[in-house]
């Protein structure tokens, strides 16, 4: 799939078929435990990759040797939840979504079947997951080849650096690049992320 981006970006963007010859990006997959990995995604919010991996893989451990499941986050006290390093918003938002799992309020047996829009506001149901959560859930755990995160930081970041812009470019021309980058946008947004860390390391 990565192989057939960088083919439409060929012709659609040349600058960023251009980046994406430096990159070797894994193509997206569908996830098979939607449920960790949006506890994962909630982890990851406003934190390094690296730091996020840090405090899950202490969260994981509370259930070793079995998996993470919604039944056994409800056991979990807050303390336990807290002394993995999660804020208290994350460990709010963890528990919500475990209690909407384990009710039946929030299907994730539907949700890889269900539009884009729909899973976006499936997953926003759950207090502490917004647009961008739910947008990251679509794009690594989903495996959707045409989500762009319009809040994410260093896709801003990325695109102010490949593009060489001053200021941030006008709705008309931004609006133009998503549509110009679409049937994926998630590629693009990943070879983006990879040109932000790029010059963060230069």
């Amino acid at each position: 799939m990565y192989s057939k981006a960088k083919l439409h970006f060929k012709k659609a963007d040349p600058l960023l078929h251009k980046a994406a010859l430096d990159f070797d990006i894994d193509d997206v997959v569908a996830s098979k435990d939607l449920f960790r990995d949006i506890i994962r995604t909630i982890v990851g919010q406003q934190l390094s990759g690296k730091a996020a991996d840090t405090i899950f893989g202490r969260f994981r451990r509370l259930f070793a040797p079995g998996g993470i499941t919604a039944k056994k986050v409800l056991l979990l006290t807050d303390l336990q939840m807290r002394e993995c390093g999660l804020s208290g918003n994350k460990t709010r938002a963890i528990r919500n979504l475990a209690e909407k799992v384990t009710s039946g309020e929030l299907d994730l047996k539907k949700i890889p079947f269900l539009k884009d829009e729909e899973v976006l506001s499936e997953l926003t149901k759950v207090k502490g997951i917004g647009p961008w959560t739910a947008e990251m859930v679509l794009m690594f755990s989903l495996g959707r080849t045409d989500i762009f995160s319009l809040g994410d930081l260093g896709l801003r970041k990325g695109i102010m650096h490949l593009y060489d812009l001053k200021k941030w470019p006008s709705e008309k021309r931004f609006n133009a690049m998503l549509k110009a980058w679409s049937p994926y946008r998630t590629y693009a947004a990943r070879i983006l992320w990879r040109v932000a860390d790029r010059k963060k390391n230069d």
